[in-house]
This record gives C-alpha cells, structure tokens and sequence, in this order.
C-alpha cells in the first residue's frame, strides 16, 4: 500500500494506482474526457491526450496527467489550485476552437462530455478563434455516422475497437494539426473491417460517432395510409428505456413501452421475444440433429450481427461452425410478412416491419441480401433504444404515466427463456432448456445455469446429458471471441456450443442503449433486470411456448425442416480480411 495526500486528505491505495484512482477512494473529484476505465472488460484508455484531468504534485515543476500518473509513497497532490484549474480551463477552451459550435442541432445534445464539462468550468465564449479542421462526414454505412469534425482525438473509440473488439478499424492518422482518428487508407467505414458493433460510438463522448438516424423514415412510415405498420422490440430494450426518462437502470418497463409504441401510431405491437423462442426452436434442433449425427462442433450462435460480421472477415475459413439461424427480429419479419400478413389478410409488400434494438449493427444486417423472402425484406426500419426514446418524446408522451398495456397476438407469447437474450450467456442458456429436455425425454427442474451467467469476459460449464458431458462456452466482447477461436483451432480447447457477443454485457451493453458513460455498474442493474423478468414468467421453457407450437402445426411443419429452413435460416458470406 502506499500513502499520500490530496487536497489535505490522508490516502492509502495499492502500489500501481494513478493518483485518479486514488482521488476517487476520497470523493475527491478530477474531471476528465479522454479517460475511459472500464475493470470488468480490463479496459483503460491510456491515451492521457485531453490534459483535462491536470493537478499539482509537490516538487514536480509540470503538471500531471491525474488519469495516467502512478502514485508514489508520501506524495502530495492539489487538485484545485489556481494553476491546475486555469491549465484545466485553457485545454477546453483551445479544444472548442476547434470544434463546430452546431449544440443545438448535434445528436449528442445534452449527452456530450464536452458540453458538460464546458458548462462544468463556466466557459462561455469561445477564447481562440483560428483555423478549424475539417473532413467531409463519412455517412456510408447503414449503422454508423463519422463526423470527424467533433472529433477531440480522446482515442477512446481506438482503444475499444482495438484492444476491447480487436476489429482494428479505427486509428490515429496523419500528424499534428491534421492528426485525426480515422480508417486505414482513409477508407469508408463500409469498405472496412468494422463489425458496426457500435462500442465506438458507445463511448464516444462528443458525436464524432453516432447512429445513423432511422426516425424520419419511422414516421413516414407510421404516416403512410397504404402501409401496415408492425414494430417489435428485443429483450434488452425494456430493462434499459426507462433510463432516458429517469428511472434506475434495469426498470423493467415492458408494458409503459408497448403502450408508448401504440400511442405513437404503429398497428401492431410485438415481442421479438416470441421470435426468441422461435429461435431456440431452430437453434436447439441443429444442434441436437448436429450432436446425434455427427455434425460439426461446437455450434456458434448466430444472433448477433456484430460477431456474425466479425467471423466473417477475421474466421472466414470457420464459415460451416456458426447455426445457420437468422436471428430473432429477422426470423420475426419473415413469419410477420407470411403467416402473420396472411392471417390478418396483408400483402407482404404493404407491411414495414420496424425493429427497435439495443444495437446499431441491427441496421446493417436488415439490409443483407440474404435477409428476405420473395422479393421483400424480413425488417424494413430498424431503430435504437434511444431513437424509441426520441420518438416518445417527439409525440409529447409522458412516458413515466402511461399505464402498462400487453403485446398484440398472434405472435405476442413469450417464455423466461426468450428475455434472457438480452444478458451475456442468456442464448446458450435457453437453448440447454430446450436441449436437455428433448434428449433426455425428463424435464428439467432447475433451469437456471448459473454458471454462465455473470460479466467474465469468458465462462464454461460442463452440463451431463444422457451421461454425456456436453460442454459449453460464453463470451462476450470481439477480442474475447478471437481469443476463444484461435484457442479451438490451435487445438487447445474442445466445446460443443459456444455462444458469443459482440458487445461487452451482451445485448444490454449494445451501442445502441442510453449511454453509461462507462459505469459498468449500469450492464449489470440491466442483467438482473432481465432475469427477474424470467422468474416473473409462468413459463421459462421456448418449446413449451404455445404460440411456439401453433405457428409449427400451421405453418413451419417440423423444426428445422424444409419450410424452416426456407423462412428462418441463412447463410454467411466470406469477406476480406484487411
């Protein structure tokens, strides 16, 4: 332990901590904004770029860097001097020279760390004036804007696409004043490696990265008499949408969000939870018709579009692995634009089926060629947990007293198992569910796996099934995944189901939820959210779902049969890799 002090108070922290580290252990507060410690997915941004966090250190004639400066034993430290906060005020005003002064119109308005901190330090007016930098607005992907106008160069997005999601899209290029986090060869996001995971912008503190904005096409849609209008919402979004409006993370708000959706003006509210359970159907019989015929192991989950994208550049060669499952909201508007279109009498092509998630990659894979059926695609719009909170605003809902209003049926059942989709480790789970029961014809008393649950960045448990260990891995996070992969084909581990995610968390961290602003504490309020609502379920089993079986006897036939495999699986395509 070493001793020291800060502002006139006694500290004693481990030997290795920066004097940030321990400024917190006494509430003492430093501002920082290149800065990012996220210890559960052992990551800190280590840039120390911004200078904002700067104090005093007795005997040292510059100032330090509080992010990235070790304490020693006897230090003393002072944070609040004249010289620190003038150096602190000087940094943000030269910062905002540089800066497009547009707060009113930005995305981020009233979520920037900038302006927060700006308004923080009472600045005003723009001290400097000069010569701005200025890149044209790379809007080429269908997930991700990079408006490297409002970049600060904080490399905040560098450390996690690089060292967190190790998809190394993102870097610092050029120098001096023309320095700016940018792509290799300067290439549009699109043409890159990039997974449109959307961690970067997740993190980003001013909007030199943020959502590609579906909304205007939500409302002409919602406004176009000719058109049907079906919108589903995935499992993470109700533990995380009532943060926008004040309430404590993990808020199960299902139903005030259906009866908002309603208000809003769509026809039919739906659970991608249904689709969830219809997943686990699939997903289960391939693995079972895999495990009892010798087919290839360990299947890989294929719900998530990030790690979907991710294996298709960086483990091309391992294409046969992955389940051929579309994932839930694709697997949602197939069925909505056939069985359920024929049930209510709709032609395919006057349905827009608007998917609201937890992440931006969702935008990308609704537009995959692959992803439709006769013509038509499975999603039309997809938007994020906070595009729904910008909507609910837009309509003047108070959101906060409505009261709770249920799904639409066909297609609005859902079990325990289906919500658990939204937490790291909830896909394999609600599979095993699934799994254990049919091979052992014996059902299932506990079905709650706690050992894959929890935010370790990987987690393995061992299920005996029939007297057959069959054994499970989960992660979570691109470079947990990689380094998982390359272990199985260096031969140095042997599984039979993996399930992966691409963001930290699961679906409850996508880049697409209310901002945590690197508060980990905020993913896990979110998974315990989302298994109380398993508990809350009457039924916590995907094939004891009856909507489930109905639409089977009706429509799709035998799980994973010919009409499934027409309807609710797809195929993976081999990309470069840069």
């Amino acid at each position: 332990m070493v001793n020291l002090t800060i502002n006139n108070k006694a500290v004693q922290v481990p030997e290795g901590s920066t004097i940030l580290e321990a400024a917190k252990t006494v509430n003492v507060k430093i501002p920082t904004l290149c800065h990012l410690d996220l210890h559960d997915i052992k990551m800190v941004n280590k840039a120390a770029s911004c200078r904002v966090c700067v104090v005093e250190v007795e005997g040292r004639k510059t100032l330090a860097p509080a992010c990235s400066t070790p304490v020693f034993e006897g230090m003393i430290v002072r944070t609040d001097t004249k010289k620190a906060v003038k150096a602190r005020r000087t940094v943000v005003e030269l910062l905002l020279s540089d800066h497009p002064s547009d707060c009113l119109i930005c995305e981020k308005n009233t979520n920037c760390e900038l302006q927060s901190l700006s308004a923080e330090l009472g600045i005003r007016h723009i001290k400097y004036e000069g010569e701005m930098s200025t890149y044209p607005t790379d809007k080429s992907s269908l997930s991700i804007v990079r408006n490297m106008d409002k970049c600060i160069m904080c490399r905040r997005c560098e450390t996690m696409c690089n060292e967190v999601q190790t998809v190394h899209a993102l870097s610092g290029t050029g120098r001096g004043f023309e320095t700016v986090v940018g792509s290799a060869f300067d290439l549009p996001m699109h043409e890159t490696n990039c997974t449109f995971c959307g961690q970067c912008l997740a993190v980003c503190p001013t909007a030199a990265l943020t959502e590609v904005n579906n909304v205007p096409k939500v409302w002409d849609a919602i406004n176009d008499e000719r058109k049907t209008v079906v919108v589903q919402t995935a499992p993470a979004v109700r533990v995380a949408l009532g943060e926008e409006f004040g309430l404590e993370p993990g808020t199960v708000v299902t139903g005030k969000m259906v009866a908002a959706l309603r208000q809003i003006g769509f026809d039919m509210v739906y659970d991608t939870d249904f689709a969830a359970d219809l997943t686990i159907i699939e997903e289960a019989s391939e693995f079972v018709h895999r495990l009892k015929h010798g087919g290839k192991l360990p299947i890989l989950t294929s719900c998530c579009p990030g790690w979907v994208k991710f294996f298709e550049h960086q483990f091309n060669d391992m294409l046969d692995i992955p389940s051929s499952c579309k994932s839930p909201h694709e697997m949602f508007g197939s069925i909505a634009k056939s069985y359920l279109a024929e049930k209510i009498n709709i032609h395919p092509k006057n349905m827009t089926v608007v998917s609201v998630m937890p992440c931006v990659a969702k935008k990308y894979e609704a537009a995959r060629p692959e992803l439709g059926h006769g013509g038509t695609k499975d999603v039309d719009i997809v938007i994020t947990t906070r595009e729904l909170a910008r909507m609910i605003r837009e309509a003047g809902i108070d959101f906060l007293a409505l009261e709770d209003e249920e799904f639409d049926n066909p297609l609005g059942e859902s079990t325990g198992a289906s919500v658990i989709f939204g937490a790291t480790g909830g896909v394999i789970e609600a599979a095993l569910r699934t799994a254990y029961e049919w091979l052992t014809e014996e059902t299932l008393e506990n079905v709650e796996f706690e050992a894959l649950r929890g935010i370790e960045g990987t987690k393995e448990a061992t299920v005996n099934i029939n007297g057959q260990d069959i054994h499970i891995a989960v992660t979570h996070g691109l470079g947990n995944a990689r380094a998982l992969l390359e272990k199985i084909k260096r031969g140095e581990a042997n599984y039979h189901a993996i399930e992966i995610m691409a963001c930290p968390g699961g679906c409850i961290g996508g880049g697409g939820q209310p901002y945590h602003h690197g508060n980990l504490d905020i993913l896990q309020k979110r998974i315990e959210g989302i298994y109380s609502e398993d508990r809350s379920k009457t039924i916590r089993k995907s094939h004891e779902n009856p909507m489930i079986k109905q639409i089977y006897e009706e429509f799709l036939g035998e799980p994973y049969g010919e009409t499934a495999h027409e309807y609710l699986h797809t195929h993976y395509v081999k990309r470069t890799k840069m």
